[in-house]
């Protein structure tokens, strides 16, 4: 089996910090196979409300279209999908789009047609619908369906905005039953514990792992909106 690249000239010290970080590396792939498992063996969540949005037409251009009402329910297109919302710190008390959503969103839109392939997939803010779709054209973001939530409970209650309006990226997965009930799968968000302030939904962007294969590491590296 072939461990690792091989070059002429590595020391021995190097091989064998190498085979160990290998070994390790594989020990970290195990065990997130098994939090996944254990993510998919939760018990059914509660339902919760039918939330309503505010949502433009899917051409971010064709803003002279009226915008629509529509429904968390409404946002499935089969009954046996689950349905992924990413919360964008952005509105209220957020009068900029936050730059590290922004990363993330930037990403989402490269692959949406692979998760519509399996899931469901929509981005939620607190902002007005003409603000986040003009953030949207500026950053090219064609292939996201975007849901203004300003004015309803939905960020608050699933635990993305406090209630002064302090806005928190958030992941939240539904299900939908037979009957059209929407029930809660699963949350999570930057901020696990004390010491994982930042980090808690790495695993959503690919840009912290290409920067963790570098000597350099992540370092202390900051999203910016000017690039």
């Amino acid at each position: 089996m072939l461990r690792h690249t091989r070059l002429t000239g590595e020391s021995a010290d190097y091989l064998d910090a190498r085979e160990e970080l290998r070994l390790s590396e594989i020990d970290l792939v195990r065990h997130r196979e098994k939090v996944a498992a254990q993510r998919r063996a939760l018990p059914q969540g509660p339902p919760v409300d039918d939330y309503a949005f505010i949502e433009g037409p899917a051409d971010l251009d064709a803003d002279d279209a009226p915008a629509r009402e529509v429904t968390l329910s409404e946002l499935f297109t089969a009954t046996d999908r689950p349905l992924i919302v990413y919360h964008f710190m952005y509105g209220k008390l957020q009068t900029d789009p936050c730059p590290m959503c922004t990363l993330w969103i930037d990403g989402f839109n490269g692959i949406a047609h692979h998760i519509a392939r399996n899931a469901d997939f929509a981005i939620a803010a607190a902002a007005d619908l003409p603000t986040l779709r003009q953030h949207a054209r500026n950053r090219g973001w064609h292939r996201l369906r975007l849901l203004s939530c300003g004015d309803s409970t939905f960020k608050y209650d699933l635990g993305s905005q406090d209630k002064d309006g302090e806005q928190d990226s958030t992941v939240s997965v539904f299900t939908r039953d037979g009957d059209g009930t929407v029930r809660h799968f699963y949350s999570t968000h930057p901020r696990m514990a004390d010491d994982i302030d930042q980090r808690g939904i790495d695993l959503l962007a690919p840009v912290w792992h290409l920067l963790d294969l570098t000597p350099q590491g992540r370092d202390d590296w900051y999203a910016s909106l000017d690039y």
